[in-house]
């Protein structure tokens, strides 16, 4: 009878235990989740829907914000607040400098940062430590710091307001990143093919390109998530360096107000669109990104 009672409290225990673990689990993911759910609700209500008090969780949802972003429609309450009509039916141009200016800084920190990264891996230049210390506290440089200094250089050398002056600046943003991400994945991989490969009279090219790069593809799918998340939310070189031409979706969603007040539905739609590419990128590359972050602790650990 003691052994069945004994019996009966683990299974009980063991039962309280599976039912706390799965209430965390759905307590944290609804944290997370939430947030993008009132988002996603925001932008298919009304400006009044949107307002409302209490909350709505139930209402008819609508496209109208959508709608009037992309078919420049002109509603009434637009028409009063005109500034946010311009914002609003402008957002195409801001969508397409934010993917230009994305697409050429992470093409260019990529091939130059995958190269330096290979360089300092296999040849080790002289005072490699120092020069890679020196390169990854860069990184460590608050922004804020040098937004200044860069806004009047870029004025006196012409790059202010232009597609090139914020691709250059990402670019030297995030190559420290990149070298350091690479190095590591490459200091990772034996030597052993590569140096038969070099005994066959393969070039030192080849050999980068044929057996180094692919092995190094998990790490490589990593950085390329990481920097593109990094430029692709960027928010203040992107206010001060830019105007209307040039300037990508952060700062349209900050500036996106009327003289009458905030219409949350017609931001929130356009950060709904915004967010779009990243979820997709990060459901694409989620092997990557996890294996990633976990590939130098693993092959330590071997």
């Amino acid at each position: 009878m003691a052994n069945s009672n004994r019996r009966s409290n683990r299974r009980a225990r063991k039962i309280l235990k599976s039912v706390a673990t799965y209430v965390a689990v759905v307590v944290t993911v609804g944290f997370f989740i939430f947030p993008l759910f009132w988002l996603i609700a925001t932008s298919l209500k009304t400006r009044a829907q949107a307002f409302s008090t209490p909350p709505l969780f139930i209402w008819e949802p609508t496209f109208r914000n959508f709608i009037d972003i992309f078919l420049k429609r002109q509603t009434e309450i637009e028409a009063i607040t005109g500034q946010e009509l311009e914002l609003a039916t402008g957002a195409e141009i801001f969508f397409f400098n934010s993917f230009v200016v994305t697409s050429f800084s992470i093409a260019l920190a990529i091939v130059i940062g995958v190269l330096a990264a290979y360089s300092f891996s296999r040849y080790k230049p002289l005072g490699t430590n120092t020069l890679m210390f020196f390169i990854l506290s860069t990184r460590m440089l608050p922004g804020i710091v040098v937004a200044i200094p860069i806004y009047f250089f870029y004025r006196s050398i012409g790059l202010y307001n232009t597609y090139l002056g914020l691709i250059l600046l990402y670019t030297m943003f995030n190559l420290p990143f990149a070298i350091w991400m690479m190095k590591s994945f490459f200091d990772d991989i034996p030597k052993d093919i590569e140096q038969a490969a070099f005994v066959d009279g393969s070039s030192p090219l080849r050999v980068f390109r044929k057996i180094a790069l692919p092995q190094v593809s998990v790490g490589l799918g990593a950085t390329i998530g990481f920097l593109i998340i990094n430029v692709w939310n960027e928010f203040l070189f992107a206010l001060l360096l830019t105007e209307r031409t040039t300037r990508t979706v952060p700062v349209l969603i900050a500036s996106t107000r009327g003289e009458v007040g905030i219409n949350w539905g017609l931001i929130a739609a356009i950060e709904t669109l915004y967010i779009l590419p990243a979820l997709v990128l990060i459901f694409l590359l989620q092997r990557y990104l996890l294996r990633g972050m976990t590939f130098g602790t693993v092959r330590g650990g071997q």
